[in-house]
């Protein structure tokens, strides 16, 4: 494990983030799909990755989660840079969507006991309990996941992304296809969980009300880069616009018309 403690990622006596990125840039050829970008996600914060189509969101939580090699750049989870210990980094972490579901043909507490051992969770029926629990999941437990609900195969899912406790999470369009009041749910759960454990979670969302509701800061990237960061609830009024929509549909169409704020 490599110690960050004197590090720039760290200060003094505060806890490492939950993700520290550093310079990370990606290219295929001659094209720059994320171009030099840096930022932190802390532990018990939520940060909204926004931003149009192409404009690299995918290729960065790809080289997070380890599956594309950064082009340059530095990576580290919970203070353990991804590139020289990446086995030891990713066990930090864990990851969540709506178009990665679980196995449909093992019921649910099957599926959290393959992926409990694949994590090597110790205590992993108590664990398993304490999530189904979370979760509410008891009369689904037995249960196939290919036969449940979008929004129980989406809780499922959440259960299996926080087994192992991670300190980073990653949720990519957690709520999507899910109807009002189950997305209401899976934001206030992970709302809660993330209160009360040392995570952090890096959000995807197309939906400016659920990022505005959930997030404390938000990340709008264009053409690979981060053209602004802050408080999601702040951020329209500081650039002119009525809604976190609004400032989405400017970032997608008129970028140019919009400067990052000052560093």
């Amino acid at each position: 494990m490599t110690d960050l403690s004197s590090s720039p990622l760290s200060n003094g006596q505060e806890r490492v983030p939950a993700l520290a990125v550093r310079n990370l840039r990606k290219k295929y050829g001659e094209t720059i799909a994320v171009d030099g970008i840096s930022f932190e996600v802390h532990q018990n914060e939520i940060v909204g990755l926004l931003g149009p189509n192409g404009a690299g969101k995918t290729t960065t939580i790809n080289m997070i989660l380890g599956v594309l090699e950064p082009t340059e750049g530095m990576i580290a989870i919970n203070g353990i840079d991804l590139a020289r210990y990446r086995s030891r980094a990713l066990e930090h972490t864990n990851f969540a969507a709506v178009y990665a579901p679980l196995p449909g043909n093992l019921t649910v507490t099957e599926n959290l006991r393959i992926f409990g051992l694949l994590y090597d969770v110790p205590n992993l029926s108590r664990r398993i309990d304490e999530m189904i629990e979370t979760f509410d999941l008891k009369q689904f437990r037995n249960t196939k996941c290919g036969v449940l609900s979008s929004g129980e195969q989406t809780r499922a899912n959440l259960a299996k992304a926080l087994l192992n406790a991670p300190a980073l999470l990653l949720l990519d369009e957690p709520t999507a296809s899910l109807d009002p009041s189950a997305a209401r749910y899976i934001r206030e759960t992970i709302l809660e969980y993330v209160h009360k454990a040392a995570v952090g979670v890096l959000w995807t969302s197309h939906n400016m009300y659920e990022v505005t509701d959930v997030c404390s800061r938000a990340l709008f990237f264009s053409k690979g880069r981060i053209l602004l960061e802050g408080d999601p609830k702040l951020l329209p009024g500081l650039h002119g616009k009525a809604t976190l929509e609004d400032l989405f549909v400017t970032v997608a169409r008129e970028p140019l018309t919009l400067e990052a704020p000052a560093a």
